[in-house]
Parts: C-alpha cells; sequence; structure tokens
C-alpha cells in the first residue's frame, strides 16, 4: 500500500508506521522508488533521517494540580478529585497515545439531598411518615459529612385529560370524591416547595403542609419534575462544590416520551427550565414527557446522582432504568416510607464506593479505550469503572486514544471526561498530526521540475500537460512509437508489465520481494533457483535470474561446496578409500559402508585388518600404531575384552589374525543402532603347546603298519573269492562229463571217479 502513496500526507494515513523521504536525490536511477516506507527501509536506500517525514502522537499535560484530601473547610471551593485537569492531544491517524487519569473520593465533602416526593393519594400514608424527616435525616447524614442541606419537591401527573381529572375543583369540593377523599388538592406536575437550606427544621415544616392529590391512571408525571429538580439549578440552589443527590420517592411506574400524545403534546421536551414565579412546573401542559435519554443527559451534565426509591413490586422496572441513565441507582421503599432514612443512607455510601468515568462530547473520528487500576492494583482492560471503595481511595484509569482518521486542515477538537456525579472534569483537547513538514518548503516553478511544476517533498507536482520525474515530457508524446521504444520486442508487454514507460524508457517498480533492473525491466534480483527457500542457498546472489555464486560453491543455486575438508578421515584418506567426496560431503560406493566418512563397514574385505590394529596398539600396545598419541587419535571405538568370545551374533563380523610368537588372536566387530562401533576380543591370544617326537614317531610307525595289514587283507580277500569261482567251474566241468558216459555206456576211469 505505501508504493500508492503520491504525497507525504497519503503516506501518513496509510499506516502509524509510515515515512515519507522528502530527500532530493533518493533511490536509484530509472527506479519508480517509493518514499514511502518504513524508517529502517528508507535508512537503507540512502535516505538521511532529518528528510524523513514520519510525526507520531504525543501527549501533553497543560494543568495538573494534586487531589486534595478533605471536601470541607476553607479549601471547599477548591476541592480537587480528579487529575490531571486538562492535557493536549497531537495525534497521528491509526498511532495511538495513552494517558493516566486519577480519581479520588475525598472526605467530609459537601451534600445536597433534594426530596422529590410522590404526592398522588396513594403516597398519603407516606406524606405522614416524613413529616420529621428532615431532623432525622440530618442527623444521620451529619454522621458522613459535616456540611449538609435538604431541600424538597413534589409531583402528581400532567393537569389534563385523560392523566388526571380536569373538573377541579368542583368535584373535589362538591362532589362524591370530596366525601371520600375531603384531603385531596388538584393536580400538579411538579412543585419545588424548599430550596436547599441547612435549617432542617424548615424542611418539616414543608412537609407538614402538604396534601395529596389524585390522578385519574395508574403512571405518575415522575420524570417532569425530575428534570425540573435538574435543570432549575438557582431555584434548587444546588451548589457547584456539593455532592449532589436527587432522592425520587414514588409507588408507581413513571410516564415516558410520547405518551404525552394521548393528551395531544406532540412537542418534545426542550430538556429546559420552565418554572413560573410560584414555583411550579409551567411546561407541564405544554410538552411531551421527557425520554430516558434527555433525562440521563441533564441529570449527567448537572453532576446529579439519581436514587430511585420505590416499592418491592416496581423494583425491577426501575433497575432497568438505571442501565439507561448514568449514576442511578434503585432502593426499596416500604409501603409507608418508613425505612426512608436508612434507604438514603444505604444509597448515599453504595454511590460513594463506586467510581466511574464517562465521555462528553467525544469526536467521530476518535476512538477511546480504558483500563481500570481499582484497589487491588491489577489493570482491568476495557473497564471504566472501580467499586468496593472506602472514601478516601485513590483509583486511576489508563486512557488510550487512537485518530481514525484526518479531519479538514486546521480542525481542533475537544472532549471531556468526568467521573459520574462529580464536579471535577479532565478537558481534553485535541489536533491532527496530518501535515508534512516539508511541505511548508514548497518551491512554485521549481528549476527541480524544469520550472514547470512544484517542488515539495522531495518530488515534483507537474504543471497539466506534462509529466515525468522532472516534468521534462509532455503528454501529447506518448504515442505508439514512444511506447514502442520500451518494449523487448513487438507484441511484448510495455516494460515487460514490471514498469512504467516514461520519455522514451523504463521506469522499473518497485517489489516487496527485492529489486527489478534492465533496460526494460527484464532481470530482478529474486528470481534465481532455491535451496530449502533460500535464494542462491544463501552462497551466492542473484543477478537477472541467474545465481552467481561465492568462492567455494558451485551449482544452479550454490548449494553444493567444493570443499572436501570435511570428508577427509583423521589418517588423511577421502571418505576412508571407500567413497567419494561430493558438495563437501561423503558419498560411500563400499557396499556396506557408511558414516560421515564411510568409516564404517563392518562387511567391508578389510574391516578385520583396519580394526586389527587398533586391537594391537590398544590392548598389547603393538602394531604400526604403537605409539600412543597415534593411537589415541586414530582408535577411537569401545573395545571390550572378555574370556570367551560369543560368534553367535549375526550382526558381529569374526576376526582372526595370528600374532608374532604363532598364536591366534580373536575378535568380533559389530555397529550398535547409535552409530558407535564396538570391538569385543579376547583377553589373551589362543596358543597350542609343542607336539613330542616319540609320539610322531610311534604315529608315523603305527600308521604305516595300519596301511600294510590293511592292503593284506585286502589281497587275501581277493585271492580267495578268486579260488572258489574256479573250483566251481571245475565241479561244473565233472558231472557233465559223467552225463555223457552213462548215456553212452561207457564207465568211467577209476582214477576219474576216485578223484
Amino acid at each position: 500500500m505505501s508504493g500508492s502513496a503520491m504525497s507525504c500526507e497519503e503516506c501518513l494515513i496509510i499506516h502509524p508506521s509510515c515515512a515519507w523521504c522528502a530527500q532530493e536525490k533518493f533511490g536509484s536511477v530509472r527506479t519508480l522508488t517509493s518514499r514511502c516506507d518504513l524508517r529502517q527501509n528508507l535508512q537503507k536506500r540512502g535516505c538521511e533521517a532529518h528528510h524523513m517525514e514520519s510525526p507520531s502522537s504525543s501527549t501533553t499535560v497543560v494543568k495538573s494540580e494534586p487531589l486534595s484530601s478533605k471536601g470541607s473547610g476553607p479549601t471547599q471551593y477548591d476541592v480537587i478529585q480528579i487529575m490531571p485537569q486538562k492535557i493536549s492531544l497531537s495525534l497521528r491517524p491509526g498511532d495511538q497515545t495513552s494517558f493516566k487519569v486519577q480519581v479520588r473520593q475525598v472526605e467530609d465533602y459537601p451534600v445536597d439531598l433534594y426530596y422529590l416526593m410522590d404526592l398522588s393519594l396513594s403516597m398519603k400514608d407516606d406524606l405522614d411518615t416524613i413529616r420529621n424527616l428532615g431532623t432525622k435525616l440530618a442527623d444521620e447524614m451529619r454522621k458522613l459529612t459535616s456540611n449538609f442541606r435538604l431541600g424538597f419537591g413534589s409531583f402528581v401527573d400532567k393537569n389534563m385529560s385523560p392523566f388526571s381529572y380536569t373538573n377541579v375543583p368542583e368535584v373535589f369540593l362538591l362532589g362524591k370524591l370530596y366525601k371520600l377523599f375531603p384531603s385531596c388538592v388538584p393536580s400538579f406536575g411538579f412543585r419545588h416547595l424548599l430550596s436547599l437550606t441547612d435549617k432542617v427544621d424548615r424542611f418539616n415544616e414543608e412537609v407538614q403542609k402538604q396534601m395529596v392529590s389524585r390522578n385519574r391512571d395508574a403512571p405518575e408525571g415522575g420524570f417532569d419534575a425530575i428534570l425540573q429538580a435538574a435543570v432549575c439549578k438557582e431555584r434548587i440552589g444546588w451548589r457547584k462544590e456539593a455532592f449532589h443527590l436527587l432522592v425520587f420517592a414514588t409507588d408507581d411506574v413513571p410516564h415516558l416520551a410520547l405518551d404525552g400524545k394521548l393528551g395531544g403534546l406532540v412537542q418534545p421536551h426542550d430538556g429546559e427550565c420552565h418554572m413560573n414565579e410560584k414555583n411550579e412546573y409551567s411546561g407541564s401542559t405544554k410538552m411531551d414527557y421527557p425520554s430516558l435519554a434527555l433525562l440521563g443527559e441533564k441529570l449527567a451534565a448537572n453532576n446529579i446522582y439519581l436514587i430511585f426509591a420505590v416499592t418491592k413490586r416496581l423494583y425491577v422496572i426501575y433497575k432497568n432504568f438505571t442501565a439507561l441513565i448514568p449514576g442511578t441507582t434503585v432502593e426499596i421503599l416500604d409501603q409507608d416510607s418508613k425505612n426512608i432514612i436508612q434507604l438514603i443512607v444505604n444509597a448515599y455510601n453504595n454511590i460513594r464506593s463506586k467510581v466511574e468515568l464517562t465521555v462528553w462530547d467525544q469526536p467521530e473520528d476518535l476512538s477511546l479505550s480504558f483500563t481500570a487500576t481499582c484497589q487491588d492494583g491489577q489493570p482491568l482492560p476495557g473497564l471504566r469503572k472501580c467499586a468496593d471503595l472506602k472514601i478516601g481511595d485513590t483509583v486511576s484509569f489508563n486512557v488510550s486514544v487512537d485518530a481514525r482518521g484526518c479531519p479538514a486542515p486546521g480542525t481542533q477538537q475537544s472532549f471531556t471526561i468526568k467521573p459520574v456525579g462529580f464536579k471535577d472534569r479532565l478537558e481534553v483537547s485535541v489536533d491532527y498530526r496530518c501535515d508534512c513538514g516539508c511541505t511548508n518548503q514548497t518551491q512554485a516553478n521549481s528549476t527541480h521540475c524544469s520550472s514547470i511544476g512544484q517542488y515539495t517533498c522531495g518530488i515534483c507536482r507537474c504543471d497539466p500537460g506534462y509529466l515525468g520525474a522532472r516534468c521534462e515530457c509532455q503528454e501529447g508524446e506518448a504515442g505508439s512509437m514512444y511506447l514502442s521504444a520500451c518494449r523487448q520486442a513487438e507484441g511484448m508487454q510495455i516494460c515487460g508489465g514490471r514498469g512504467e514507460c516514461s520519455c522514451n524508457q523504463c521506469f522499473c517498480y518497485e517489489s516487496e520481494f527485492g529489486k527489478i533492473y534492465g533496460t526494460f525491466c527484464e532481470c530482478d534480483d529474486f528470481s534465481c533457483a532455491r535451496h530449502k527457500g533460500i535464494l542462491c542457498s544463501g552462497h551466492g546472489e542473484c543477478h537477472c535470474g541467474e545465481c552467481k555464486c561465492h568462492a567455494g560453491y558451485i551449482g544452479d543455486n550454490c548449494n553444493c561446496s567444493t570443499d572436501t575438508s570435511s570428508c577427509v578421515t583423521d589418517d588423511g584418506q577421502i571418505c576412508s578409500g571407500r567413497g567419494s567426496c561430493a558438495c563437501g560431503r561423503c558419498q560411500c560406493t563400499e557396499p556396506g559402508a557408511f558414516g560421515d566418512t564411510c568409516e564404517k563397514c563392518p562387511t567391508c574385505p578389510d574391516a578385520c585388518g583396519t580394526k586389527r590394529e587398533c586391537i594391537e596398539c590398544r590392548l598389547f600396545s603393538s602394531g604400526r600404531l604403537s605409539d600412543n598419541q597415534t593411537c589415541q587419535r586414530l582408535c577411537k571405538d569401545e573395545i571390550i575384552t572378555v574370556e570367551t568370545l560369543k560368534t553367535d551374533d549375526p550382526n558381529a563380523v569374526l576376526c582372526l589374525y595370528k600374532t608374532e610368537n604363532e598364536c591366534v588372536m580373536k575378535f568380533t566387530y559389530s555397529e550398535h543402532a547409535n552409530g558407535m562401533s564396538v570391538l569385543t576380543a579376547l583377553k589373551e591370544p589362543e596358543c597350542g603347546a609343542a607336539p613330542d617326537a616319540m609320539t610322531v614317531l610311534l604315529a608315523v610307525v603305527g600308521s604305516i603298519l595300519l596301511v600294510g595289514i590293511v592292503l593284506l587283507a585286502i589281497w587275501k580277500l581277493v585271492i580267495t573269492v578268486h579260488d572258489r569261482r574256479e573250483f566251481a567251474r571245475f565241479q561244473s566241468a565233472r558231472s557233465r562229463a559223467r552225463y555223457e558216459m552213462v548215456r553212452k555206456g561207457t564207465t568211467l576211469p577209476t582214477s576219474l571217479t576216485y578223484i
């Protein structure tokens, strides 16, 4: 939004943190640099502090006299219950400012109490009860204040139809009603009977003179009486330096505004005092009843606390009125008003235990918020009221003020903050900081603007028909040929859609993402490749869409480091000889190898050989790494020695090697889940005993004899099998010869027979 501000005044309205740079030489050449921005941004772009326009809201205390501690005595006319008394605000739109208000209810403060009584017929027993009210009430109130005055007035209703009987006095003096109510007087709206006085006997005398009256409908005209008692200050005798109490005693509901139309009264109440020479309300039959809003306004303007003393059945109705009329309380009155004194004392104590702020004449374009700090010291945002206070307690309120806009130049406004029922008030005057100081230095027909414009706050305001940063061009020059000079190619947007064509050249827009530049605004410093959301990985600069990497980095987004130091192991190898270094990290190529430098590889062919050197130097202080410093630097794996080596672990590799004294050393090599290498080795190598020479000789001779016997046995077995086969063949041949001779009748020779 700040980029849309075409003047210093427009900039100030956008946001309270916006500042305008009025410096003459500001921004880059051929860049539409916004002079409206945050102060720190303007400073980064070269704007000097004394050229920045950024007014802020301020508060000035004009009058602040200390709070008083006591209300009566020689200083009673100078009692101060609110501090400060006058302040001045200088507001910039949207820039909130605040001030503190303290309020104290002083002790022994003067009290004026005006007793306003309903004298309709239903209040006859109440009138009898209060005939000696003045003396008793004064005695009780003097326990609370040494300066007390009492006054008295009465009311019934408008003396006109349909509110009252109009055939007076005949109906009361001659008719049946006189027989029923011989002590009645004609109806009246409001009658002031006794001005405020410290002679309480006068109150008793006036009350004893009074007689009840009678109206026709149930509602009474009490609101007419309340308004007259509030605005007729001279007649009633309200003191400016006193606490004002108005006690309204009735046993029925009141007439409200617009009820007067029933009697033809269409004129709204004007809120003024209308008392004739007889101290009676003369406008009763001329104007409508007052509204609740008018009643509340006049009571507050005259610092009057209204106490509704009503019967129990009316409590809810009048309680609702208290929500609409500030500074009003309601108490339950007995049917015959016998509790009126205690009621007034209770209401007075209740009123004095509270402090509530009200705002008068608040300008429409001002927003006020309150934070109360009561006796517990805890801030209560949104509240302008404290309760449960003791007389003499001090409470404070923080008031925040915010201007929503700028009125007409030179406008000054004011409003008033005052506690309900107090004469004391805080007057607040307001002026607006919507103008820039640099405007006062405007130069007409300035040479900065080619002598055809005004130079103000660092910019030119050209005369009609001229344009450009220095009013150097005429509007008629903006033809198609003129615009074509601002296109990179035919059919493309003017200045790539990222600038304005002025005077045959592109002036690029500013962007919240970075700088736009180039002959046709085709370049910027924020459209390059990113890595993990960081432009050029933070290791390069973006130039016209391409990353220019810093030294030591390569790649499209400069995320690849050329440094190999992180790939070198302690023994000087690159990636332990099991991989290659790419972008500063090892990429292991040996199957099974892992680790930052590929140093871990349980399954590699040389794993046992590598770990053997650590076993030798750590356990036996021998081998190539026997030097203690070298051993400790290169061999950091954990080595566990055991009596018997377990080889059933599938994750462990069994390694064996032959020592110098022809013994066998065994150990296992494994990797834990935490990445540590663990070597488990025998405490001592396994070495066998040398064989006995005789044993070897006997073993050799015995082996030879055993082989000879086995060979003879095999030869004997073969001969036996052969002889048996030959004998069987002979027997078979002889049997065939004998058979042939018998068949031919020849007798075998004797020699053959025996054979």
